[in-house]
């Protein structure tokens, strides 16, 4: 069975109504763990009841908690999020909270260099502690999978830069497209996409560039060479956990060697799935999300 580690945040996303587990890294490996691949999650949690009951929550997706890390002095971490618009979820990110300090182990270690792909963004190290367990297991030779996911105030592009430099596959959404091509001064001559895909193939040693596009789907540069797909209409309840649910589709094709296009529509109709229902992990099987028409 197919390895992947997840490192980062794990948390409570806090709407309006109630309280959703949620975190990029941990979506990922759940909806991983639900398309069946062997996920395992890095993260930290503080010792106290929100950091129970998410583990608890782990425990119902038959999930592995051995790299769930525990710090009696931070809090689980927690977002509180406005979801008035739909299409353009808000997002308050408390700190500190106990995922900005996950620390290396010797069984981290183990864990990592096992495995066929490792999971990150940026988010995860805006402390320096996460950072520096971040910067030793990008060293390790496996598959880099960089979800930049980049959420104001938490942007450092230095940090963002080095870890560019160690990424595989690089996973961005619309938004995150425009802050890069702003940040790298990119002359703009053809189309936005592509003129960022050519930058990053020229100056970092990237295999593929994936760019989810909300409901106009997403594109993908892989060895020179342009994928469009235009997505899944669906009712949107919230949109929430789409793009790791896009991210989580698009790893289960890529590892088994499918096409671009076979990963770009699986990764498209498992993000339309999951935009289609409440929180950003919602239980299903395959035959649930491959019933989904285009």
């Amino acid at each position: 069975m197919i390895k992947v580690i997840c490192f980062g945040e794990m948390l409570w996303d806090c709407f309006p109504d109630g309280k959703m587990p949620g975190g990029a890294p941990m979506n990922v490996a759940l909806h991983l763990k639900q398309l069946g691949l062997n996920a395992k999650l890095v993260s930290k949690i503080g010792n106290d009841s929100s950091g129970e009951k998410l583990v608890r929550f782990m425990e119902g997706y038959q999930m592995p908690i051995g790299l769930i890390q525990i710090d009696s002095s931070v809090p689980t971490g927690q977002v509180i999020i406005d979801d008035t618009d739909k299409e353009n979820i808000k997002y308050e990110i408390i700190s500190p909270a106990a995922w900005d300090f996950i620390t290396l182990s010797e069984r981290l270690k183990k864990e990592t260099q096992n495995a066929k792909a490792l999971v990150f963004g940026s988010l995860s190290v805006r402390h320096k502690e996460s950072w520096a367990t971040l910067k030793q297991l990008v060293d390790y030779p496996l598959l880099k999978i960089f979800d930049i996911n980049l959420r104001a105030p938490f942007i450092d592009f230095n940090k963002i830069e080095y870890l560019l430099k160690k990424t595989d596959i690089l996973k961005i959404n619309d938004d995150e497209l425009q802050l890069l091509v702003k940040y790298f001064k990119i002359d703009l001559r053809n189309e936005i996409e592509e003129e960022l895909f050519n930058y990053l193939s020229k100056n970092y040693s990237i295999q593929n560039v994936c760019i989810t596009l909300g409901s106009k789907g997403a594109m993908m540069y892989q060895e020179g060479m342009f994928f469009h797909h235009s997505g899944y209409t669906i009712k949107v309840e919230d949109t929430v956990g789409a793009g790791d649910a896009f991210l989580s589709g698009f790893i289960k094709m890529y590892l088994k060697d499918n096409a671009p296009n076979e990963v770009l529509d699986f990764a498209c109709k498992l993000g339309a799935f999951v935009a289609g229902k409440k929180g950003g992990t919602p239980k299903y099987n395959l035959a649930d999300v491959e019933s989904l028409k285009a």
